[in-house]
Parts: structure tokens; sequence; C-alpha cells
């Protein structure tokens, strides 16, 4: 799934060695931010421990889930064949619109059909993130997944991953591309992905995959969470760097992750700031507070922590000196540092070379904070 801050990279680039070298001897994994669910899958895959993993985004939830929560293979490919048919027997009793995307001019009007729809990914998302077509084929799968929990979940999981892949927008969904002369060829690229492809892939591939040892994952404050933390526990932290609230860039994966969204307004296609949930964290007066309560709590569970973050001043208020002077307050801290990427949050590839400052996405030197408990050494 693309993702803007996932650890897969760091995972390769020293953070899996160090969790291979602190894992020995806890009872569980806990990651508080899930995510991609990247880190909380590399534990479930390697390990015999459980894995805990939180967020407050239902579509991070459903993914991390699907990695984590089932210790044996699912047989995807007759699951796979009944969902395809009962999917393509809803889709074929969808209103199908009239009008075809020939030119720019077209895509107005294939946004008011859509607009006009009782189908929730369709009417909030077709002509904009998706083609109908596209919008169509994704609520015809929603609508279908499986009966059983576990093959459920790996269904809803491979929605949203096929969705972040065919989405049109320039790496995240805070707004999709205009049919606009130099954006136009990126819209049609995206609307002629076929949606089909990539839900049979996701869904076989997380079919394959398994928790060594069950865990779960489910919709919490990483704060809230937090006060349910034990010594025995090795707590992942990986708290947002940005001051914009992460369900701005993600809606259409919460959407697509829930079935449904309610009314949507302005270019971004948004639903109501009450359905898009917010984190202290990605709030300037609020990021260094919130972060200060996170580590007393751990640090009053008796737990050991690996937290990561920028080494440098973030958009949200914090910056990597003051991460590593909070947690000095409260733990014996490792520090390490590896080069890494991040993303600036809308920055893409169209604009000039020359704007550093736009690009999406950045070099950048990444800590990782090992945090031990005072009194253990």
């Amino acid at each position: 799934m693309k993702y803007m801050g996932s650890k897969r990279a760091m995972l390769r680039n020293g953070l899996g060695k160090l969790i291979d070298a602190e894992i020995g001897g806890f009872g569980r994994f806990v990651d508080l931010f899930a995510g991609s669910g990247a880190v909380a899958a590399h534990v479930a895959s390697r390990y015999s421990v459980p894995v805990s993993a939180y967020d407050i985004q239902a579509y991070s939830v459903a993914v991390t889930s699907a990695l984590v929560s089932r210790s044996y293979v699912l047989d995807g490919g007759p699951i796979w064949e009944s969902w395809l048919a009962r999917a393509s027997t809803y889709y074929a009793g969808m209103s199908q619109p009239l009008h075809v995307v020939d030119g720019r001019e077209d895509v107005l009007s294939v946004r008011d059909w859509c607009s006009e729809q009782l189908y929730p990914i369709t009417r909030a998302y077709g002509g904009y993130y998706f083609s109908p077509s596209q919008a169509l084929w994704f609520d015809a799968f929603r609508s279908t997944v499986p009966a059983p929990q576990e093959e459920s979940c790996a269904a809803i999981a491979a929605l949203v991953e096929a969705a972040s892949h065919c989405v049109a927008a320039p790496g995240h969904t805070a707004q999709p591309f205009q049919p606009t002369p130099t954006a136009w060829k990126f819209l049609l690229e995206a609307w002629n992905r076929d949606p089909i492809t990539y839900i049979r892939r996701s869904f076989l591939e997380l079919c394959s995959v398994k928790a060594n040892v069950a865990g779960m994952a489910t919709i919490r404050d990483a704060n809230d969470a937090a006060s349910d933390l034990m010594p025995d526990d090795l707590v992942f932290i990986d708290p947002p760097y940005s001051g914009g609230h992460y369900s701005r860039f993600y809606h259409v994966l919460e959407t697509v992750a829930l079935g449904e969204c309610g009314e949507v307004t302005g270019v971004g296609r948004y639903p109501d700031p009450s359905r898009r949930p917010k984190s202290r964290y990605s709030l300037k007066g609020q990021s260094v507070s919130a972060l200060v309560d996170l580590l007393s709590s751990i640090a009053q569970a008796g737990a050991t922590g690996i937290l990561t973050f920028p080494d440098h001043a973030c958009s949200n208020g914090l910056s990597g000196e003051q991460v590593r002077e909070l947690s000095r307050k409260h733990f014996v801290v490792d520090d390490l540092y590896v080069n890494s990427v991040f993303s600036t949050l809308g920055g893409h590839s169209l604009q000039r070379e020359a704007d550093k400052s736009r690009q999406a996405r950045q070099t950048a030197s990444e800590m990782m904070l090992v945090l031990r408990p005072t009194g253990s050494r």
C-alpha cells in the first residue's frame, strides 16, 4: 500500500536488525501507530510473539489486521472465484454511465452522473479519484465481501490496497488529478488501471501470509492504548510528524474500508469533519503534550520502547531534538540514526526539480531510539 512515512525501507535499513536484537524475552509486540502495518507484519511473520496494533483510522486497522490476526493461510483461489462471481453479478445490475470519456470535457459529465448514484464510493469519488467504472467495481466488491471473518478481513484489506494503487492522485488522496492539460495524461493513466487485477493480486497475497502467533489490530488512540501496557511489552512508537491530519490524505481509503462516508464536499471530496479522525500529534499546540503523556504511560507500565522520528523539525511542532530530550526524561535512551525518506504530504514529481521544498519525497536522517525503563542498567 502506498503510504507516507511507511517503515518498509527502514526495516531493511536498520530497524529490522534493531527489532531482532531487542525482541527476545518480550511477551508481546505493541504497535501504537500501525499506519501501513509494515512493522506489525514484519514482527508477526518472523517472531513467535503476538502483535497488538492500534490506529485511529479504519483503513490502517483493516490492512494490519489481515497481516497479524491470522496464524494460518487461507485457500485464496476458491474464495476469490466466489467473491468475483458475486461482485460481477452485483456489477451487472448497477446503473452504468452513458457518457464515454473521450476528452477532458467529458469528465464533468461523468462527475455529475456519479454524484447522483446511490453507491457510496461511486457517489463520493467517481469521476475524481476513480473512473466511473473503477468506482462501480469497488462498490460491487465492497458490497459482496465474504461473510467469514478471516475472509472478510483479507477482502477489505485487499480493497484498500487496490484502491491505493488505482487512485488518480499525486501520491495521497488530499486532492485528485484534475483534467488540466498538464495532469490529463496522469488522470487517464490512473483511470485505465484495472481494479479487478489489483484486488485479486492483493487478496491472494494476503491469503497466503500469516502470523506465527495470532495477534490483533483495533481502532484505538495510541495514548489510550498505552494505558494497558505491561512490563513484558516491546512497544513500537512511530507518531505522526505532519501538521496535517492523516485523515485528510487517506479519506478515500477510509471510505473503502468502512464502506460508506456520507456526503462529501470540496475539490478533495472530503467527508464531513466529524467523520475524519483527528490526532493530537498533528496539532502544533498539542503534539508535545501528547508525546509527554504517551512516554509517561509507557514508562509507568515498565515497558520498553523503540521510537522512530525524523531527526529534524517537523510541521506538527515536534523536532528530533525535542523527542530525544523528552524521551530521556522518562527512559534510559540508546539512539541510532539511519538515512530514510519522508513524504512532503502533497509535493509531487510534476513540480519543478528546482523547487526542492515541494518534492514528494525527500531524504532525511531518521532517529531510532531504544527506550529502556530507568533502573534497567
